[in-house]
């Protein structure tokens, strides 16, 4: 791949973590929001956001319809950028530089942060141009037969599309072409992967391959993963932020921790509400 004149200072950033583990809160972390606003037009999105990212582990982000989620996991990687209108306050640290500084290229942002979207959408090429289509926009120009097969293999795909790359990949079941798409993502080889809902236009049984898929991914990768469902959040992820709507109707966070605290023990009594089903 070829490397980018872009260059991030390695800064160590520190996670604020309340009630978390002492070995934990010193571990490394990917990303850092700190105090994010968000604005589309005149209205606010976000408001005041803070939240670390830890590196390799899955950090899931919760909360009612409306409440910012979306626009949070976009935040990470600059695709809310291509909504006219959108403006952004604050700091969104990937090795401790704010990925929204003057000079800072948005493109590679994007190849370093990768993203996974609601639904399936694999481009209308083979299965084999659909994995090495970043590889090939980003320069890369060493064996692409060798980045297709190692992404495939990661996304699990491999031994079921092996003899299938020049074949389109419309063709694919629809958890087929989320694992496609994931490994579309993995071929540039990010070091955060964001998923937002990933799993929302998928059966029960292809929802917990992509669960597992997730946690094998976690032992290389940082992910961040948006859902409404609160038993996957429970399932897969290690931290979990709880995103409300403020009285202004912009989102913020009210609570972050351990998965376990905050399904078993949680700080605010809106949490609670929210993972019990009296609200939203």
């Amino acid at each position: 791949m070829v490397t980018s004149p872009l260059q991030y200072a390695a800064v160590p950033a520190t996670a604020r973590i309340d009630d978390v583990d002492a070995t934990d809160a010193q571990q490394d972390v990917a990303m850092e929001l700190r105090a994010v606003h968000a604005w589309y037009g005149h209205f606010r999105a976000l408001k005041g956001v803070t939240l670390p990212v830890p590196k390799r582990r899955i950090t899931a982000i919760i909360g009612p319809s409306g409440c910012g989620k979306s626009t949070l996991i976009r935040c990470l990687n600059r695709m809310n950028d291509l909504i006219p209108g959108f403006r952004i306050e604050g700091d969104v640290l990937f090795e401790g530089r704010n990925i929204y500084e003057r000079g800072v290229d948005a493109v590679e942002v994007r190849r370093r942060i990768g993203m996974v979207f609601q639904k399936p959408n694999p481009f209308p090429k083979s299965n084999y141009d659909n994995v090495a289509f970043g590889a090939r926009i980003n320069g890369y120009d060493g064996k692409l037969n060798e980045i297709v097969e190692r992404a495939l293999r990661q996304a699990a795909l491999w031994d079921e599309v092996h003899d299938k790359l020049h074949k389109s990949a419309l063709a694919l079941s629809g958890w087929q072409q989320q694992r496609l798409c994931i490994a579309r993502a993995l071929a540039v080889e990010p070091e955060v992967i964001l998923m937002d809902e990933p799993c929302s236009a998928l059966d029960p049984v292809a929802t917990l391959k992509i669960e597992d898929l997730m946690r094998e991914l976690a032992r290389e990768y940082s992910i961040v993963i948006v859902t409404h469902n609160m038993q996957q959040a429970a399932r897969v992820a290690d931290y979990t932020a709880v995103m409300m709507m403020a009285e202004d109707r912009a989102g913020e966070l009210i609570e972050y921790g351990p998965t376990s605290h905050i399904f078993t023990n949680p700080k605010e009594k809106r949490t609670e509400d929210y993972i019990t089903g009296r609200f939203g």
